[in-house]
């Protein structure tokens, strides 16, 4: 009616008002609904690509000392030869209340570890960078699948209009082009991460096309409903995700032109903050991620590595120390900062790269060692801490030099699944019908581990309080 009445005027304004930031709804409508009610609202991942070595920063293995120059037995297979046990350069300390020990290289994140909890019993499927790269960011090592941030997107939406819901900061980007590690692959394609280049600090650069040079913002939207209706009666005849992706694209820049060049200008931060998270790429993209999830951005995924990797096949000392030192500060200012504010109790905040290194030394071509670590998918470490997160813990443990998974290992699939709970989705019931089949981010994987959780109670409702109870196993529904 309102369509063919007035010559639309009415359904023209309909439409701003369905599309008004205090409507809270997403792309497609009405945000969805959790399917219980979530402990956490915004995820941040930290992202260490190339693959950090555990027993050097989060799982210490005074082992090693005693094994040193030794061969050891049992050796797993990795990519190169390995040779005797390589204890840490690295001193560790215990902190906080728990006593956790933790790393030097990451002292100024360790005064945070009550509110840490570490899984030193991860693994992963091969010791490859692209495929566990994959695994770690979209649940699969094999095939092209949906991000993590794509999938929560999927599940509940975004809260604001004019800025997207998933953002990915890459340095300098990765040498893979069109990055299926934050893409939406076969999900709607409005639901894919927004890359952002956070070398640049004008804005023009740091998002691509954010403003057009020539035409004004008025022009700007009558040649967007006109391109708009065109592209739309194309899409009549014909189902092509990419089609629907840039179409939203133009859209969101159009929206973002003015939210965000104001969330991205981190000048705007008092100098009190600006000295909190310190100087650099890293603890600049680190501060405008705490204003995006502040913005209602829903997932924040930050890299660390892409032109310089934690691929210290040697000289592992030296990388170390100079890579943990460019990121140290910058998250045990973003945990304070959100502690602060009170935003830490909703914000979820996950570290980690793809797999850890061997306990091992890396020999060269020579047959001697160069002081580097090969990859080990075997085991390594991640930590959790914020909404819904009980610090202070520690769960699972690699063996006593920190070469496997020995106790409660866990796969990525157990970690994507507890994400998901955390925001109120049933890994299980997250799912998308797709070529003749249901797939999900976990697949047919994947268990909840309530040993890291404050509360390890679901609830069917979303708007239902969690029951109470010492218990630490999960309620069957």
């Amino acid at each position: 009616m309102l369509q063919r009445s007035g010559m639309g005027i009415g359904a023209l304004g309909l439409l701003d008002l369905l599309h008004a930031p205090e409507s809270r709804a997403s792309a497609s409508g009405d945000l969805p609904a959790p399917h219980f009610r979530p402990q956490a609202k915004r995820i941040i991942h930290i992202f260490l690509n190339g693959g950090p070595s555990q027993v050097d920063t989060f799982d210490p293995k005074p082992a090693l000392k005693q094994f040193e120059n030794r061969t050891v037995a049992d050796n797993p297979a990795t990519e190169r030869k390995t040779g005797a046990a390589l204890p840490s350069p690295f001193r560790f300390q215990r902190y906080g209340e728990s006593g956790i020990e933790v790393s030097e290289l990451f002292s100024r994140t360790a005064k945070h570890i009550d509110d840490i909890a570490i899984i030193r019993s991860m693994y992963a499927e091969v010791p490859n960078h692209e495929p566990s790269l994959m695994l770690m960011n979209c649940g699969d090592s094999i095939q092209t699948r949906p991000s993590f941030g794509s999938w929560t997107m999927y599940g509940l939406g975004t809260e604001n209009q004019n800025l997207p819901g998933f953002v990915a900061m890459c340095p300098g980007g990765l040498p893979i082009k069109d990055n299926e590690n934050w893409q939406a692959a076969f999900l709607p394609g409005s639901l894919q991460g927004t890359y952002v280049d956070s070398q640049h600090q004008e804005i023009s650069r740091l998002i691509e096309n954010i403003e057009h040079p020539q035409v004004t913002t008025r022009d700007q939207r009558r040649q967007l409903d006109l391109l708009a209706r065109w592209n739309k009666q194309h899409l009549q005849h014909r189902v092509d995700p990419r089609l629907e992706a840039r179409i939203e694209s133009y859209e969101l820049a159009f929206r973002m032109q003015q939210d965000a060049a104001e969330a991205f200008d981190v000048s705007q931060e008092p100098r009190h903050v600006l000295e909190l998270y310190g100087e650099g790429v890293h603890a600049r993209q680190t501060l405008i991620a705490r204003r995006l999830l502040e913005r209602g951005v829903r997932f924040v995924q930050l890299w660390h590595g892409a032109g310089q990797p934690w691929d210290n096949h040697s000289n592992i000392e030296a990388e170390h120390r100079k890579l943990s030192a460019q990121i140290d500060q910058p998250i045990a200012a973003l945990l304070t900062d959100l502690k602060q504010r009170g935003m830490l109790d909703e914000t979820l905040v996950l570290f980690g790269g793809e797999f850890g290194r061997t306990p091992t030394v890396e020999l060269g071509g020579n047959g001697k060692p160069i002081n580097g670590r090969d990859h080990n998918h075997y085991g390594f470490s991640v930590w959790l801490a914020g909404g819904g997160i009980k610090g202070g813990t520690v769960y699972g443990a690699t063996d006593e030099l920190g070469f496997r998974a020995a106790e409660n290992p866990t796969s990525v699939h157990d970690l994507h699944a507890t994400m998901l709970h955390l925001m109120g989705l049933d890994h299980k019931r997250l799912t998308y019908r797709y070529a003749g089949r249901d797939f999900r981010l976990t697949d047919v994987h994947g268990q909840v581990i309530p040993e890291i959780l404050k509360n390890p109670y679901r609830t069917t409702r979303p708007d239902a309080d969690p029951p109470i109870s010492d218990s630490t196993s999960l309620r069957v529904e």
